[in-house]
């Protein structure tokens, strides 16, 4: 495990977290079992389908070939993971502008990509198990018209859409198989926030032109370390506790601009797989030093109701020295290090529990790593709470008020 976690700045008893870990472990085996609903990402990394990821790259290499953009219409877990990962790392190769579309209501959002896909060689990619999520479904219906009226008829239009749904089921799939678009499968035991590691995440990932392969090796990596028999579990193990002693809200805090959509992929990942039964932690993001400028009072100052998990990467590839001024002659590393302990010196001094997660490098592997240690200490955590880490019953209430208004 490359991935290190700091969590003595929590104020936590060495011995609790110690107690706690048979029960976290109890946890992991459950993961493990393959007996539970809903876990089968915990294996996909080890047990990697080598003919479906030369599919997917075959087809982000036709992608690349043949279109300038490529709009992956989904929402939540269907978009959310392979935009943090597009945001975060290099590209070791030329890829396709990647656009996500079906991610709200915003009529402007929506003149803006159907005015880019009339613009440049598009090719649409619809992410839903069903299909019937009212954002994609709406966005997909939009599309397609313009897509048939782009490329002069609906059999040319049909070659440039990619369906990634449910292997068996569902209206996409059904249109799929009578359209004859391409097609990816979603494991049906797999949630869609747990699914960056599938063709979910990994077709969007590829087109832009991240090395996947390296991605699912560090996912691998990490869940065969042998860590997870020496507490590797206790990050959750921490956040169970903080909830615990009354902390409700866990400030993430991104000490890198591009792990910004990290934090909004976290938010999907907590939130969804904790929020039940009156427990869960509220995940808030804020991405240093720059929100340090418009919330570093609040944090200091105001209601101590949360504890920081604080991530950082330690080496960046390059750096850049300030050639003059008061700051001539440091490094921006330099500056970004003072500002990361200037933080945990000040907000520790103020009694604020701070958690750190150190990335060694921005890469794809250490990256892939970080996610599959972040879904499973989520996982763990829930359970210890007591609740299912891989449903979102209270997520259909707004649905089935909003049918409701639309008479549908």
């Amino acid at each position: 495990m490359d991935i290190k976690v700091k969590t003595d700045g929590l104020g936590i008893a060495v011995e609790n977290i110690l107690e706690m870990r048979p029960e976290a472990g109890r946890a992991l085996d459950r993961l493990w079992s393959g007996s539970e609903p809903m876990t089968g990402w915990v294996q996909t990394p080890i047990n990697q389908n080598k003919e479906e990821l030369e599919y997917i790259l075959n087809a982000a290499d036709i992608v690349k070939d043949e279109a300038e953009l490529f709009v992956v219409v989904g929402i939540g877990g269907s978009y959310l993971g392979a935009k943090a990962a597009i945001e975060a790392l290099p590209k070791a190769e030329r890829g396709a502008q990647v656009r996500f579309f079906g991610t709200n209501f915003c009529t402007d959002y929506y003149r803006e990509v159907m005015a880019e896909i009339r613009d440049k060689r598009t090719i649409l990619c619809v992410i839903s198990k069903s299909g019937n999520t009212a954002e994609v479904s709406a966005a997909f219906e939009t599309l397609k018209p313009l897509m048939i009226e782009k490329y002069g008829s609906e059999e040319e239009a049909n070659k440039r859409i990619i369906v990634v749904t449910d292997p068996a089921r569902g209206q996409l799939r059904a249109e799929a198989e009578e359209k004859g678009y391409a097609t990816f499968d979603i494991p049906p035991n797999i949630g869609g926030r747990y699914s960056v590691l599938t063709p979910v995440g990994l077709l969007p990932m590829a087109v832009s032109g991240i090395d996947i392969r390296d991605v699912l090796d560090g996912a691998k990596a990490m869940a065969m370390s042998p860590v997870w028999d020496e507490g590797g579990t206790d990050y959750a193990i921490s956040r169970h506790l903080m909830q615990m002693t009354g902390k409700h809200i866990e400030v993430i805090e991104m000490c890198h601009s591009r792990l910004g959509y990290l934090g909004e992929w976290m938010k999907q990942l907590y939130g969804e797989s904790e929020g039940k039964n009156g427990q869960g932690l509220w995940p808030a993001t804020l991405t240093l030093s720059t929100d340090l400028h418009s919330m570093g009072q609040m944090i200091q100052e105001g209601r101590q109701n949360f504890f920081e998990t604080m991530i950082t990467v330690d080496d960046p590839d390059y750096t850049v020295t300030v050639p003059a001024g008061h700051l001539a002659g440091r490094t921006i590393r330099e500056l970004n290090e003072a500002m990361m302990d200037g933080v945990i010196r000040a907000h520790r001094n103020a009694g604020i529990p701070v958690v750190e997660i150190h990335m060694p490098q921005l890469t794809p592997h250490y990256y892939g790593q970080m996610l599959y240690f972040l879904e499973t200490t989520c996982a763990v955590t829930a359970m210890l709470n007591g609740v299912d880490p891989f449903n979102q019953p209270g997520v259909e209430a707004y649905k089935a008020e909003m049918r409701k208004i639309l008479g549908i």
